[in-house]
């Protein structure tokens, strides 16, 4: 059976699936987050493949020793995607993977749609870097990897960014010189496979959704305002700090600040890099986690649920601007692992919002049912679980068909 391989690097995270060619059906996902952490490889077989293998669950440390795990390198992404191929190739023998599929975070203004990578394409990439620097370098270590690992195999790159090519230029713009402007320093956005996704399921619902406003809520988290499902206009920016306060970063802050730290607080380019992508946001303000999750478990820690409540509240002013963009609202939608996840998170975002007719059911939000919204509601809620991998697997299929 031919297949496609999509490959969903994070920092921390890695998340593979295998789909038929043919049917574009998932086959089977092998995933890991925290893969720093205490953390498992899942194997999770589907469809054709659930009748021939079990759910696994392998320590991330008993593949290649702990002292992998010890420090933050490209190792533990290496030796989980090694083992992913190894299992791939022992265990199902009937499986060719024709192709491979990679997210990868930043494609500039220059990728406004997948392409089959070469190294004049690679090259282009690597001088993303600074733009992306937290995610582009493991995404093009992956398919350095990919390439040694299984040589003469396509590899097709799908961009974050390439779902908000064609975003007004008031929105893409700074208030810079034009001529930065045109050098390519302009407003991104990503999690735009994950939106393309959205886009197309609530086109399936066959909803008065044109305009839509979906939230991506989790380690990394942004929105999307959709007018007749493209994009119009995106939380995130140039980087991926713009926006929202997030797990580790800071979201939008005063240039002003940045310019003080180094002037008068001393901080190094790579000191302040790293506040800005490794010590703010959730972390920072709290000062125990980057994980909403554990966050939600800190009844009596008054950093902890200011840091809760500060998501929170970002997040409906950030609704409120995308509203302002659509001159309206149909729809939202929650997204990601936050979004997806946390009932409570959804409620105390919902509840700053009933002031543009938002009104949330308490029992349907507690059950994360697809549709959240009070009989009362002018504006329909959805809770809808994304699926980059699909996307990926889609997008990389019709480009190596058309190839052939």
């Amino acid at each position: 059976m031919k297949t496609i391989l999509t490959i969903n690097a994070g920092s921390s995270s890695l998340k593979l699936g295998l789909f038929s060619m043919d049917k574009q059906a998932l086959l089977l996902r092998l995933d890991t987050s925290d893969i720093y952490g205490d953390a498992l490889l899942k194997i999770k077989p589907n469809g054709a493949l659930a009748n021939k293998l079990h759910k696994q669950k392998i320590s991330l440390s008993d593949i290649a020793g702990p002292e992998v795990w010890q420090a933050a390198s490209f190792d533990a992404h290496r030796y989980c995607l090694e083992y992913a191929l190894e299992f791939i190739q022992t265990q199902l023998n009937d499986i060719v993977i024709s192709g491979i599929g990679h997210r990868v975070v930043h494609g500039s203004e220059h990728y406004s749609s997948p392409c089959l990578l070469d190294e004049k394409h690679l090259n282009n990439l690597q001088s993303f870097i600074p733009l992306a620097p937290l995610h582009q370098p493991f995404n093009l270590k992956l398919i350095e990897l990919c390439q040694q690992l299984c040589p003469g195999t396509a590899q097709v790159a799908c961009f974050d960014t390439m779902f908000h090519v064609g975003q007004s230029q008031l929105e893409r713009y700074y208030a810079i010189p034009k001529r930065y402007s045109e050098a390519g320093v302009q407003r991104y956005g990503f999690h735009g496979l994950s939106y393309q996704y959205i886009a197309g399921e609530l086109q399936g619902l066959n909803a008065s959704s044109s305009k839509s406003i979906v939230c991506h809520l989790g380690a990394g988290a942004s929105m999307c305002a959709l007018k007749d499902f493209k994009s119009a206009a995106s939380s995130m920016g140039f980087s991926a700090l713009e926006g929202l306060p997030m797990g580790s970063r800071t979201g939008s802050i005063d240039p002003g600040v940045l310019l003080y730290l180094q002037r008068e607080q001393g901080l190094s380019l790579d000191e302040l890099e790293d506040l800005l992508y490794r010590q703010s946001g959730c972390l920072g303000v709290s000062g125990i986690s980057s994980e909403m999750k554990i966050l939600l478990e800190q009844d009596n820690h008054a950093d902890a649920k200011l840091a809760v409540d500060m998501f929170c509240y970002r997040s409906a002013l950030e609704i409120a601007r995308l509203a302002a963009v659509l001159e309206g609202l149909d729809s939202l939608v929650f997204t990601g692992g936050i979004g997806e996840n946390s009932a409570f998170i959804r409620e105390q975002i919902s509840t700053r919002c009933q002031w543009l007719g938002l009104k949330i059911d308490s029992e349907r939000n507690q059950e994360g049912e697809l549709n959240i919204s009070h009989a009362d509601s002018s504006i329909d809620c959805y809770v809808i679980p994304t699926n980059e991998e699909l996307v990926i697997a889609q997008e990389s299929i019709q480009l190596l068909n058309a190839e052939n």
